[in-house]
């Protein structure tokens, strides 16, 4: 597939796109970056799965396991995008944006951590399925001080940069050029589906949107992954609480 520039001139012109985007100059992926990311994200973390859960791990060693494996999938998966083709970080948005789109993704993480617990509320009473696979994050971050200070690093810090990086970097960066329609709706899909149909769905089907719509109006990855940490941060704390109380 040939490569086309990141966006079309008149996407260009818009007010929060990137100062140093410059079309016709800059390649943008495509399917060939998305299958390969994905597959290599999907073996990775099954992979990774499969071997923790044969090893007879502590729950606290096996849940920080499988929250440093939230990292190592998508990050493996963004790498390979990367190296397919292009291999140039600038080409998956990995670009500098202005200081008021970054407050906006401060915002859009205030928002989405609100508005997220009305959307598990609404799945659960539409589906009566409350399972969640995070509560494993909860056991790795019980373990004590440095249990829960290496779960928050890996879940509300690391996780959040590199699911950006795959899923709006190399996913909706791809799509964006059927349109924002397909490029927004079709990668949020994706990253919920990513999540597994669960409690964890609904989140990330709003917070997909979000973010996926401030890296269509940005050109850069950095306002989703502020967003993203915004949200995530008090993932472990709050599961390690509801543990002990």
């Amino acid at each position: 597939m040939s490569q086309v520039p990141f966006n079309h001139p008149q996407e260009s012109r818009k007010p929060g796109a990137a100062a140093s985007f410059r079309p016709n100059q800059v390649p943008r992926p495509g399917w060939p970056e998305i299958i390969v990311g994905l597959t290599v994200f999907g073996a990775v973390a099954r992979g990774g799965v499969l071997l923790a859960g044969q090893l007879g791990l502590d729950p606290v060693v096996y849940g920080l396991a499988l929250a440093a494996l939230s990292v190592i999938a998508p990050f493996a998966g963004f790498g390979a995008a990367v190296l397919l083709r292009i291999r140039s970080l600038h080409a998956f948005s990995v670009r500098r944006v202005s200081r008021r789109w970054l407050l906006i993704g401060v915002g859009a993480g205030v928002v989405t951590f609100v508005v997220k617990g009305f959307a598990v509320m609404a799945y659960t009473a539409l589906t009566g399925d409350s399972s969640t696979p995070q509560d494993v994050f909860g056991d790795g971050g019980s373990g004590g001080v440095l249990s829960l200070i290496l779960s928050t690093l890996f879940i509300g810090l690391l996780v959040p940069l590199v699911e950006e990086l795959l899923f709006r970097g190399v996913i909706t960066n791809a799509l964006l050029r059927y349109g924002p329609l397909i490029g927004v709706v079709g990668s949020t899909l994706i990253f919920a589906l990513a999540h597994g149909i669960n409690t964890v769905f609904p989140v990330a089907l709003v917070f997909g949107l979000i973010s996926a719509e401030m890296f269509r109006r940005s050109g850069s990855v950095w306002p989703g992954i502020i967003a993203h940490v915004i949200n995530n941060l008090p993932t472990v704390f709050v599961l390690v609480l509801i543990r002990t109380a």
